[in-house]
């Protein structure tokens, strides 16, 4: 283990004595919200210090057991030992690598998906229907709740536009690589005579604002629309101007809600939208500042960057990021996206490591 590792090591196991002692104080319980932030950073901390101690044991025990080579009576356990510390520390050390990597604090958030139809017409818009299926079985599949907030519906039955909320475990941190451009290239249904023909759509994927996080709005920079909602709602929906649409001026950002019959519940969804595409736009901004030496990995989260293709003759789905081909598309296309989010998070990680390396060798 480089010395680098070792010293930040060192310093979250100083960092772990403040925190026992913080805790043993009585007092630290007035202020809950700073108990519950301490006592969660104890638990980590207390876990990695626990596994660079398991770590330095080893070391212990592989020094002893190569001491034990001179003596001939010994050699043969010697050299039992001598393996069994080795591939013991790669473990360990691999593990505590991968602890130091930065964490994202949004990965825990519900996220707002957006999917819009892009070049292709039509068929675009139909593509875009069946990447929303797609994502909607992947969240049955993992027990999320979903929520539709607007939909601007095609003449044949896809999506022009469709908002939804996802709400469960990881939801960003599993949906937050589905950002960017989406390819299609397939035989469309109005297609007589049987061309290929490629289309794309657009997906974002924004993390929901913390209650304490967002972004505070100015009334005074915001136009508020009212509209009848289009689209299936029965009598009522057509009746009344419930569906609401929200301008943030300054930047032109534009937020609107469509699925409640209530016109103060769909004005506060289309607010938390607004809040998340502002705080991910600064998000974006600060992003690109910082990768300004560096390109990402994982690609720069430019809404127009071309990541996936999604192949249907050859039943195959490229992810262009990593070069990861799978030939499975009728799977994935029916929510099974597990290997491709393992593929990139596996990908994010190794790069993170590399900057990680080079940051400490610099």
């Amino acid at each position: 283990m480089k010395d680098s590792l070792r010293q930040q090591f060192e310093r979250l196991a100083y960092r772990l004595a403040e925190l026992d002692t913080i805790l043993a104080d009585g007092s630290a319980a007035a202020d809950m919200k700073r108990y519950r932030s301490l006592t969660k950073e104890q638990a980590e901390v207390s876990e990695l210090v626990s596994q660079y101690r398991q770590y330095q044991q080893c070391e212990a025990d592989l020094a002893e057991a190569q001491a034990w080579l001179a003596d001939p009576e010994m050699a043969d356990m010697a050299k039992e030992e001598i393996a069994s510390a080795q591939a013991e520390m790669t473990r360990l050390h691999a593990a505590l690598q991968l602890a130091l990597l930065p964490r994202d604090p949004d990965d825990e958030r519900p996220a707002f998906l957006e999917i819009r139809a892009g070049a292709g017409g039509d068929e675009s818009a139909l593509f875009a229907a069946d990447l929303a299926r797609m994502y909607l079985r992947y969240a049955e599949r993992r027990g999320w709740k979903t929520e539709v907030l607007s939909a601007s519906e095609s003449d044949l039955g896809g999506y022009k536009e469709l908002v939804l909320r996802i709400d469960g475990e990881k939801v960003y941190g599993s949906l937050k690589f589905e950002s960017g451009g989406h390819r299609v290239q397939r035989v469309p249904a109005t297609e007589s005579q049987g061309r290929i023909h490629t289309s794309a759509c657009t997906v974002a994927v924004l993390a929901e604002p913390d209650e304490a996080e967002e972004i505070t709005l100015n009334p005074a920079e915001l136009r508020i629309d009212t509209y009848r909602a289009s689209g299936a709602g029965g009598q009522h929906i057509n009746k009344t101007d419930s569906a609401v649409r929200v301008t943030h001026v300054p930047t032109g950002l534009v937020a609107e809600c469509q699925d409640d019959r209530s016109q103060h519940r769909n004005k506060a969804k289309a607010l938390a939208v607004l809040s998340a595409r502002l705080r991910d736009k600064d998000r974006n901004e600060r992003a690109a500042k910082d990768a300004a030496a560096r390109k990402s990995l994982i690609g720069t989260g430019d809404r127009s960057d071309r990541i996936r293709t999604y192949n249907f003759p050859q039943g195959r789905l490229t992810d262009h990021r990593i070069n990861l081909t799978l030939y499975k598309l009728g799977a994935i296309m029916d929510g099974e996206l597990d290997d491709v989010a393992a593929g990139l998070q596996a990908a994010q990680a190794a790069e993170q490591l590399a900057i990680l390396e080079e940051g400490k060798s610099a």
